[in-house]
């Protein structure tokens, strides 16, 4: 089968919105010349669109005009390495899919053990913040939602009352384990995020992690979080004010 037959039979099976790259078709290396060039030419005629040096996506047409991939897609080589966890999404698009904001943006945040400096692709601009916890596909939801305690004040077009609200639904979700693993990692997160966990498990009637929690939080200390206490009962003990 000819180089361009194989690439068309094998982008014709891709899900839209799929990025690939040249070496998703081969390992040869006196192939790869051929492959790029098939590639740039099914660019220019339409069949796939090319979203950075040397990454392409299979596009889908709606009546309002092409759609660009989803986020995950955009950024999966800085997500996996080679099926390996290396990062994962943090940041507004998280917290839009976690019920906290409507708001969309074109940044993409991305959490890694070793961060790098700001890049952009298409029309997004990706930045990285660093996690210092071991990430794992199964401890993910749990450090998206730490972030989301984190950045609090950072969630765009809500309150901290509003975002308490459903932070505290989303808790109320996780079963006990699950729960104390967010404990533990949040062991390497700054004293304010424990503070407020703390603060919301309180709320939410999970007392039996408040010693953890407060070993490490020094007690003369506040974090200042208006409107926290209209929601949080215990904001007080937990020092947020």
């Amino acid at each position: 089968m000819k180089t361009t037959d194989y690439i068309t039979v094998t982008i014709d099976r891709l899900p839209k919105g799929y990025v690939f790259t040249y070496a998703d078709f081969t390992t040869e290396v006196n192939k790869k010349e051929a492959v790029i060039k098939a590639l740039n030419r099914m660019v220019v005629s339409g069949k796939i669109a090319k979203l950075a040096k040397g990454k392409y996506y299979k596009p889908e047409q709606t009546v309002f005009g092409r759609l660009q991939p989803n986020q995950f897609q955009v950024v999966k080589d800085w997500l996996e390495d080679d099926g390996k966890v290396i990062g994962y999404l943090t940041g507004y698009s998280v917290f839009n899919q976690l019920g906290l904001t409507t708001q969309v943006s074109n940044t993409i945040q991305i959490a890694k053990n070793e961060i790098r400096p700001p890049l952009q692709r298409e029309q997004y601009t990706i930045k990285f913040v660093k996690q210092k916890n071991t990430i794992s596909k199964e401890n993910i939801p749990l450090l998206q939602l730490l972030d989301a305690i984190r950045y609090i004040k950072k969630i765009p077009d809500t309150t901290i009352a509003s975002a308490c609200l459903r932070l505290l639904s989303l808790l109320k979700n996780r079963n006990e384990k699950d729960t104390a693993t967010m404990v533990r990692l949040s062991q390497k997160y700054p004293p304010s995020t424990r503070a407020l966990l703390g603060a919301l498990l309180d709320e939410a009637g999970i007392f039996q992690f408040q010693e953890l929690l407060q070993k490490n939080l020094n007690p003369i200390t506040t974090y200042k979080l208006s409107g926290a206490a209209t929601i949080l009962k215990a904001a007080q003990k937990w020092n947020l004010v």
